[in-house]
């Protein structure tokens, strides 16, 4: 059955896709289900943010280059890819923020930027979509976009009057926000560190990140997909302009991510199947018994 299912996860720029979920996404192929990638932007407002990458020619030439890395992403992925075309926002200096440029991505009407989106879910006919939840994960324009265009689009696909040129309706079944980055992982494996006599390399996040007392309640989804670090290691490092392979991405040993937290991390925001938190898959009330759950 597993052949049957369809996994769409949606970013914003190129590189989102190996940084947030790629472990979940090598663990499903590996199951047979069939994943696609849809990227907002071309990344091409992006810094270069490994230092050896720097340079004037590649920096001329990042928006070229940042579609390459992209398409050596997806095959080391084995994902389908697609871009949905938009200009990247770039990211505001928050002390300074300029307005936006009408045509970049973040300045897009949201139930027209939608469309093409919902182009993409009819003619994939996701079972599961992922994106980001309503801070954008992080506070980039284009992360917080993609958030909501993909809420209006999975709506939009499913309703039979909307955007009739984009196919025949379909209707997602469950919809997760990724939850990669958060406080009890960091504290997971600065203690893993710690307990090894290898430091605390997140010690200084852990003092600035404040708690947050709804964290828990974020947590719906734990994907077991440490098995499958390597590959979201390798999908990284494709991105050679956005990734310092001696930087912070790789502080912590993939062995020592395996003991400390084995898991990538997603929180269920509905689900039109049966199915009960916590949940080990994102597939949950779709292969399971729905006898053997219960309704949220």
């Amino acid at each position: 059955m597993s052949q049957e299912l369809r996994l769409l996860h949606v970013h914003a720029h190129p590189d989102d896709e190996s940084s947030k979920g790629a472990a979940t996404t090598a663990y499903y192929r590996h199951q047979g289900v069939q994943v696609m990638v849809a990227t907002c932007t071309g990344g091409e407002r992006g810094s270069i943010l490994n230092p050896k990458m720097d340079t004037p020619e590649n920096q001329a030439n990042l928006a070229e280059i940042r579609k390459n890395e992209m398409a050596r992403a997806a095959e080391i992925l084995d994902i389908q890819q697609v871009w949905l075309g938009f200009e990247d926002s770039g990211f505001p200096d928050p002390d300074d923020p300029a307005p936006l440029d009408p045509g970049v991505f973040a300045a897009q009407d949201v139930d027209v930027a939608a469309g093409r989106l919902v182009r993409v879910i009819r003619e994939f006919r996701p079972h599961v979509v992922t994106t980001y939840n309503e801070r954008g994960g992080y506070p980039h324009p284009d992360h917080i976009m993609t958030h909501k265009i993909t809420v209006a689009a999975v709506a939009a696909a499913a309703d039979q009057a909307a955007w009739p040129e984009h196919g025949e309706p379909w209707e997602v079944s469950k919809l997760y926000y990724d939850v990669v980055f958060h406080r009890r992982r960091w504290a997971a494996l600065d203690e893993a560190m710690h307990e090894r006599g290898m430091g605390r390399p997140y010690a200084e996040r852990l003092s600035e990140v404040p708690r947050d007392p709804e964290e828990q309640s974020r947590l719906t989804t734990f994907i077991p997909c440490g098995d499958f670090f390597d590959v979201r290691d390798k999908a990284l490092l494709a991105h050679a302009t956005q990734v310092d392979p001696d930087g912070s991405w790789f502080a912590v040993p993939t062995e020592i991510q395996r003991i400390g937290w084995p898991t990538e991390d997603y929180q269920l925001v509905w689900s039109k199947v049966p199915t009960r938190v916590p949940e080990t898959d994102l597939f949950a009330g779709l292969r399971h018994d729905p006898a053997d759950d219960y309704s949220i």
